[in-house]
């Protein structure tokens, strides 16, 4: 593999079909469409596939990078993470984004030519936008214009998201913001309105009679390459927690 392959899980069918540990593997370099978008419903293993993927991530050959992590819903999944420097919880979480949008486009005019690695993580993010248009919809507004601005320009400026939500709301992903995701990820018990709003309709057929549990799901990858997933179970919770406090400490 290469230093920039990020590896999701293993192929579910692989593993249920033939007791195989066949990895799911995608190229998270800045050549390739690397924002992230994870979907479960409470108690599918999002939070539990999140944790695995900010440790990867921090693993690749990025250590020069830098990861941001918006908390909204600051329950104890993350507990570990409070505090680290570059963990922003429930009422910090727009702070995040206007680091992360500031550095885009001190990028974008030269002021900064570096391209190390930069990664912000929203957890609970469709939560956080509609809190925010109770508040104001003109400030929640603006948070989903900068979110669409890192997502169409991050890339090639090293750049990416990791959009974490329960479900997707027509409001925050209108159609066609799927797109702009180049990895798609939904766990946990098939939920049909959810796979309507994110794959594309000629795939969901393609699920058949699948029935996931925890941890387990649906990956789409680059917008055609549809695959099905098994996170694996983390052995060494500690040092995966260990592995993720340096990420967002140095």
């Amino acid at each position: 593999m290469n230093n920039s392959d990020l590896v999701l899980g293993y192929d579910y069918d692989e593993w249920y079909g033939y007791g195989r540990k066949i990895q799911i593997v995608t190229d998270i370099s800045p050549k390739s469409n690397s924002h992230i978008l994870l979907c479960g419903m409470s108690g599918s293993g999002k939070s539990y596939g999140e944790n695995l993927i900010v440790a990867k991530i921090a693993t690749l050959g990025e250590r020069s990078g830098r990861i941001y992590f918006a908390d909204f819903k600051q329950d104890d999944q993350f507990i570990y993470m409070r505090k680290c420097p570059r963990y922003y919880p429930y009422d910090k979480t727009l702070e995040a984004l206007e680091i992360v949008y500031e550095i885009m486009h001190k990028r974008q005019s030269g002021e900064d030519d570096s391209r190390n690695p930069i990664t912000l993580i929203w957890d609970e993010y469709m939560a956080n936008i509609l809190a925010l248009q109770n508040i104001s919809k003109k400030v929640a507004e603006e948070a989903m214009r900068k979110v669409s601005e890192i997502l169409m320009l991050g890339r090639s400026l090293s750049i990416r998201l990791l959009i974490s939500c329960q479900r997707p709301d027509a409001s925050a992903f209108p159609s066609g913001s799927r797109l702009n995701y180049g990895i798609i990820i939904i766990v946990g018990a098939s939920i049909r309105s959810i796979y309507e709003m994110l794959i594309p309709k000629e795939y969901i057929d393609a699920i058949g009679e699948r029935k996931f549990g925890v941890g387990e799901g649906i990956v789409l990858l680059q917008g055609s390459k549809l695959g099905f997933v098994k996170i694996p179970k983390i052995h060494d919770v500690k040092k995966m927690q260990q592995v993720c406090i340096e990420a967002l400490t140095k």
